[in-house]
């Protein structure tokens, strides 16, 4: 399973072109979503592609019905919409930019990330931190079930909530 949610954040000259794989791995199957940069979390549209013997297996076990109309006609709309989706990855390199920028200013590490959220190395425990941004209605997530205690997920906003948690 190759799980490419974030894959129209990455820079084009770093993508690798895959949707041809599953002709070369049969067992292959790779999954995309509208979640992220079409801004269709809320109604639960991907899709995958696979050969069409898994395709066959996969259809065998899912449960009917599994996609609405409404979502259906969302991502056909969102996929002919290239001006939103190019605006969308501006607004969030941009966004990407002034978080960093910030972070290095700060002395803070973060993980360098090709998605619409980054990981920032609070060099303390990021739980009180996190609670004390969501009692400013700033929210975050803390990642300590991944084993990293004082790292908080920060999800690219607009320039300005950027801006209201990196002086909060």
């Amino acid at each position: 399973m190759l799980d490419e949610a974030y894959y129209e954040f990455v820079d084009p000259a770093l993508r690798t072109e895959s949707m041809q794989w599953p002709s070369q791995y049969p067992n292959l199957i790779i999954a995309r979503t509208f979640s992220k940069a079409y801004g269709l979390a809320g109604l639960r549209i991907g899709f995958g592609v696979s050969s069409p013997e898994v395709a066959d297996l996969l259809n065998r076990v899912r449960q009917p019905f599994n996609g609405n109309m409404l979502a259906l006609a969302a991502a056909e709309a969102a996929m002919t919409d290239a001006d939103y989706l190019a605006e969308t990855v501006a607004v969030n390199n941009a966004g990407m930019a002034q978080l960093t920028s910030a972070f290095k200013a700060l002395d803070l590490p973060w993980i360098p990330s090709s998605g619409n959220f980054v990981s920032v190395d609070m060099k303390q425990a990021a739980l009180p931190l996190y609670q004390a941004l969501l009692q400013k209605g700033v929210i975050v997530r803390p990642v300590a079930n991944y084993e990293m205690p004082n790292h908080l997920r920060v999800s690219i906003g607009t320039q300005r909530e950027n801006q209201i948690f990196i002086e909060l």
